[in-house]
């Protein structure tokens, strides 16, 4: 009863939308809505609407709150980005979208993030987007994930930008698959008009291709930022000075992740544990993903590696790849295997006790376990137990999270 009752109320307020709502019968109204009208529970907000609106666009508020369940103070602040009297173009834009497959709560969220889309022609803003990645191989749920992440790149231009940003990044691909797939992991890549302008920059100073395809795999939201040519600065001078290798795009990526702010936090657990600014630079320097490592994850391994093994922080900074490692599942067991190695003088405690933690989880059982036939059984019975959900195999293989 209070559900008809409110819409009842509604259309007295809505007269606008009563009176000129010449759409009746469109296909968008003859499917099922996107959503019902909200049941309002106060009369009075009702009240409220109908006088705070009287100067707004009532029209483009009643549709806005009659097919897709907009709050009155949604679709209010709404009204003042997008205006439409009538709602043959708006549903003629819904239509578009449900025959590629969206769903009424994706449309919601589209319209929700971009409610100007409603008022655009439809045949000649959006069909021609989602004709040209159909032409490249993209399904249609691909385009329903691209267009839901990223509804801004409906407003970007075909020919000006989503075009020539294909064509350029597909330089680096074998097959046009690879390249939606980085506009699915990154779906508003191909609405920016940066995109085309850095990737020229980085090519300028030399990244190789390889390493243009690394980046566009493993960040592609690196090519959309401003600033690159400061964080490309800033590299070389912390001594990445070969853009050929990998490393150059690594520590890149890891400055341009990072503000001032948190490096310098790290920099300074870094040296809690005896590292000096010399050291962190030149563990940066070997393995710059070490930067990318939380600090609380730099402290669990510093603080197992010296308070717990007694073993000198230093030994870390040439190996500084162990803070990517997961210390349950990696450090830990293998460290326990070590340590009793050590107490049966089997191996020398020196600087090189990092060696064990790098090389293979079959190059480790190999070496580290089964050489010693002596104390094999003992070694795989201590790693089995300190390993997190994995079973050790005789022949040096691995199974379960690691």
């Amino acid at each position: 009863m209070m559900v008809t009752s409110s819409v009842n109320v509604l259309q007295s307020c809505f007269c606008m939308f009563l009176t000129h709502h010449k759409s009746l019968n469109s296909p968008i109204l003859k499917t099922k809505t996107l959503n019902p009208i909200p049941n309002f529970n106060s009369s009075l907000s009702l009240k409220c609407y109908s006088s705070t609106t009287s100067q707004q666009n009532e029209f483009t508020v009643s549709y806005l709150v009659t097919n897709f369940g907009f709050s009155l103070e949604t679709a209010t602040k709404a009204s003042k980005l997008v205006h439409f009297k009538a709602s043959q173009n708006p549903d003629s834009v819904i239509v578009i979208f449900r025959n590629f497959g969206f769903s009424d709560s994706q449309i919601n969220d589209i319209v929700s993030k971009a409610p100007n889309i409603l008022t655009c022609d439809p045949h000649k803003r959006i069909l021609p987007k989602f004709e040209f990645l159909l032409s490249k191989g993209a399904s249609d749920s691909d385009i329903v994930e691209i267009v839901t992440r990223s509804p801004k790149i409906l407003y970007s231009s075909l020919e000006n930008c989503i075009i020539p940003t294909f064509e350029l990044v597909r330089r680096f691909f074998p097959s046009n698959e690879k390249v939606i797939k980085v506009l699915l992991k990154c779906s508003f890549f191909f609405g920016h008009n940066r995109v085309i302008k850095n990737v020229k920059l980085l090519l300028d100073h030399g990244v190789t291709d390889s390493n243009i395809r690394y980046l566009l795999l493993k960040t592609p939201a690196i090519f959309s930022c401003h600033d690159l040519k400061s964080a490309l600065d800033m590299v070389k001078k912390m001594g990445f000075n070969d853009p050929s290798k990998v490393n150059f795009c690594i520590a890149l990526l890891a400055k341009r992740a990072m503000s001032k702010s948190r490096w310098d936090a790290k920099v300074i657990v870094f040296k809690r544990w005896g590292w000096s600014d010399e050291m962190v630079l030149e563990a940066f320097r070997k393995r710059p993903l070490c930067m990318l490592t939380s600090t609380e994850k730099i402290n669990d391994i510093m603080r197992f590696w010296v308070n717990e093994l007694g073993w000198n922080s230093s030994v870390l900074v040439k190996r500084a790849d162990m803070f990517s490692y997961s210390l349950e599942n990696r450090i830990i067991p293998r460290a326990c295997v070590v340590s009793y190695l050590i107490s049966k003088g089997l191996i020398e405690n020196n600087l090189e006790l990092s060696t064990p933690f790098v090389v293979s989880e079959k190059a480790f059982i190999e070496k580290y376990v089964q050489s010693f036939k002596g104390e094999r059984h003992n070694l795989l019975k201590l790693y089995q137990e300190k390993m997190d959900g994995k079973t050790i195999k005789e022949n040096g293989e691995a199974s379960g999270s690691y």
